[in-house]
């Protein structure tokens, strides 16, 4: 019965987090398309306009960190969902103006630095308040809950966002994302927060000092979400494929199903060693999509990085929490997703990169080898910690 309120506290936390993900992913299998076949501008800036969501994110971590330390994560929360409505205005305005190219972007620019402001939010928010409810003792099982909400959501949106295209354009997908955010800010305002944590407070610094070496594990295994999210559209089009948002939706259902039946093994082996085959299963994944020659095996090869990526987040910030003190929480939970913004951010221009000189396969060669760099070093902090290796390595 205990275990069924905690998880209750959880889910009615991280709904919050479904909520902005789903909106976040709706434009996801239509941006990219738009800015270069429709506005005719390069593959690398249509990258570019994907990661402005993740740099707005790293620039509002810090932050969103010291408002859930100092005021509550209830208010990150808040503000996050506050931010994601902004962001549907913006989108939405791209119908109210028959401008030049240009002034489009500026609005799609806008919007995706609103959307990252309220991902911030939301994310950091999120994990803390629902740590602060069910306790320390489910860490694991709160991060885990958040990430079946945001992938899950970006699962559910993306084919939503297809069909919303489809019926009124960016005009009506920004409107939605306008109305579900306004609906849940005033769902959150009767939510009850949780107290304050009493104690001394590290320095934003020293909390990221001490999370970099798991962040860093998680930023070289979170490449090859960016790189589907960018560019898996441009993918299926260069073969003449359809369904690249039913790719998007298997990568986020395979996610969601590990979170849900297997996020207990991040207790059972610990966060090192189930980071470590995840990473493993990721890059099987990515090498898929490189020599992927029909849809089908396409479709695989998402299925199998979703299943690789879904334990990496909750099985490194467990390990990570363990090195700051409670009161640093939301500090701690901020510094370690900037590793994810900053992974994210980079991979649309480098990926862009990669496919004006060597194609659309080879995108995926990219992260692959990321995920083996990032095995790699979680095996090297799993050493350390064992007391294989010296600390001070």
């Amino acid at each position: 019965m205990r275990d069924l309120r905690v998880t209750w506290q959880i889910l009615t936390t991280v709904f919050f987090n479904l909520v902005v993900y789903f909106l976040i992913g709706l434009p996801l299998a239509v941006l990219p398309g738009y800015v270069h076949f429709t506005l005719g501008y390069s593959a690398t800036l249509a990258g570019f306009f994907i990661s402005l969501q993740y740099v707005a994110a790293l620039l509002s971590r810090s932050a969103v960190g010291k408002v859930a330390d100092s005021r509550g994560p209830k208010w990150a929360v808040l503000g996050g969902l506050g931010c994601t409505a902004v962001s549907g205005l913006c989108l939405a305005a791209t119908g109210g103006t028959g401008a030049a190219p240009v002034w489009l972007l500026l609005w799609l620019g806008l919007s995706r630095l609103w959307m990252g402001a309220g991902e911030s939010g939301s994310g950091t928010g999120c994990i803390a308040w629902g740590i602060g409810r069910a306790g320390d003792a489910h860490t694991a099982e709160v991060i885990s809950w958040n990430g079946v909400a945001s992938y899950g959501g970006i699962a559910l949106g993306a084919p939503v966002g297809v069909m919303l295209n489809h019926l009124g354009g960016l005009p009506a997908i920004g409107l939605t994302t306008f109305l579900l955010s306004s609906g849940a800010l005033l769902l959150c305002c009767f939510r009850a927060a949780t107290p304050l944590t009493l104690g001394a407070r590290l320095g934003f610094r020293r909390v990221f000092l001490r999370v970099f070496p798991y962040g860093m594990t998680l930023a070289l295994g979170s490449i090859g979400f960016g790189t589907i999210v960018a560019f898996i559209t441009l993918f299926y089009a260069s073969h003449g494929w359809r369904g690249a948002a039913y790719a998007l939706s298997t990568f986020g259902l395979a996610f969601v199903a590990v979170r849900i039946f297997f996020s207990g093994a991040i207790r059972r082996f610990g966060g090192f060693r189930a980071s470590m085959v995840s990473l493993a299963v990721e890059a099987t994944g990515l090498i898929l999509l490189w020599l992927a020659h029909a849809p089908w095996l396409a479709l695989l090869g998402t299925t199998l990085t979703g299943l690789g990526m879904s334990l990496i987040f909750p099985a490194m910030a467990v390990e990570a929490l363990r090195t700051v003190p409670a009161a640093n929480r939301g500090a701690a939970v901020g510094a370690y997703t900037i590793f994810l913004d900053v992974s994210l951010g980079a991979t649309g221009p480098l990926a862009g990169l990669v496919i004006g000189r060597y194609g659309e396969a080879a995108v995926f060669l990219l992260p692959a080898g990321a995920a083996v760099c990032a095995g790699l070093l979680c095996l090297f902090l799993y050493r350390t910690a064992s007391g294989d290796v010296p600390a001070s390595a």
